[in-house]
């Protein structure tokens, strides 16, 4: 699914704006864009798609292969694992087909002097792969808090144990 929504808005995106080009949708907060980023994340290592690629490649495999070491098998955990999976997917696609990645999402805040402080422009794929490693992280959290939580409890139950006895 994030990979078929990916694609549409980036065509869609294509399809009503040159590249470079630019369209206003909320003054001074958001605009609809056709940039594109043979970079990483914030444009970082700008210019090397193709390492990317392999990167990316790479990525699948490693997500794919140690997947046992997270925590995949519950429901958020499978969420988090497509949503990653299906943004790598989307972001590569792009790179290998029109050698960038097409980013379209920019919010910006215009300050005094009209100088423009914005967020680095993205997509649905980025969006994605940063929301299913909130979930990865959340359900570590989640489940080291639970672990912890439960050791504590049978703690505290074997000292009730162990302080009934001595009273006996």
């Amino acid at each position: 699914m994030v990979i078929l929504i990916d694609r549409i808005t980036k065509l869609l995106v294509q399809h009503k704006l040159q590249l470079a080009e630019e369209k206003e949708v909320v003054s001074g907060f958001f605009r609809i864009v056709h940039w594109g980023n043979t970079g990483a994340a914030w444009s970082l290592f700008k210019g090397y798609n193709d390492v990317l690629v392999v990167i990316g490649v790479f990525a699948i495999v490693l997500l794919l292969t140690l997947s046992h070491h997270f925590d995949f098998q519950n429901p958020r955990g499978r969420i988090a694992l497509a949503l990653m999976l299906g943004g790598i997917i989307g972001n590569l696609i792009d790179r290998i087909s029109v050698g960038h990645v097409v980013d379209f999402l920019y919010f910006y805040v215009t300050i005094a002097g009209g100088q423009e402080i914005g967020f680095p422009a993205f997509n649905i794929a980025d969006t994605s792969i940063c929301v299913g490693v909130g979930l990865v992280f959340y359900n570590a959290w989640r489940k080291g808090g639970a672990s912890q939580g439960r050791e504590e409890g049978e703690a505290q139950v074997e000292q009730r144990s162990e302080q009934k006895k001595t009273l006996e």
